[in-house]
């Protein structure tokens, strides 16, 4: 059992995002006469932003903050004030995409956009890290890593199968969703 809750709790980004598609089953499950395209793609990326960025980051927050030297360790880091930057960084993020859980076209696009732009850079400090200082540390070079690429990808495409053909009135802004659950 120790080894199953240390397995999730570090790779919390791969939990969290499983957590959200979990989320969204159930919420599609609780509206069995409802199962059209938009339910299920609204429940897929609202429940996406709640766990998969909100949840996610709100822990990234907290191991930064108060457990610097653990999460430092475990990203193969030395302990540095940069973390709370860090963990600050993420604590926006994270209330940014719980707000975005239910909010408009506006909202969500920025609560994916701005982590996309922070994970990918933080990708590519990864793979610099890897090469030249060859830091394979798990936090460095495992699950995070890939996460930190893909989970931006399935946002915005989660957020495109959500909205396309829904025509602005005026602004981008102007689009909520049909549909909440």
């Amino acid at each position: 059992m120790e080894q199953t809750i240390t397995f999730l709790l570090s790779n919390f980004t791969l939990t969290f995002f499983v957590l959200g598609l979990v989320a969204a089953l159930i919420a599609v499950m609780r509206h069995p006469y409802q199962r059209d395209r938009s339910v299920v793609t609204e429940a897929l990326l609202s429940w996406f932003l709640f766990f998969a960025l909100g949840v996610t980051f709100l822990y990234n927050f907290v191991m930064h903050v108060f457990f610097s030297e653990m999460a430092a360790s475990f990203i193969g880091w030395q302990t540095s004030p940069f973390q709370k930057e860090v963990g600050f960084a993420s604590l926006g993020f994270s209330v940014a995409s719980f707000i975005a859980f239910r909010g408009s076209f506006g909202a969500r696009l920025a609560a994916l956009v701005a982590p996309a732009c922070f994970l990918w850079g933080a990708a590519a400090g990864h793979v610099v890290d890897m090469v030249k200082s060859h830091n394979f540390a798990p936090g460095n070079a495992g699950v995070i890593f890939y996460t930190d690429i893909v989970v931006p990808v399935i946002g915005l495409v989660l957020l495109w199968l959500r909205y396309r053909g829904e025509a602005p009135s005026g602004n981008l802004a102007d689009l909520s969703a049909a549909r909440r659950l």
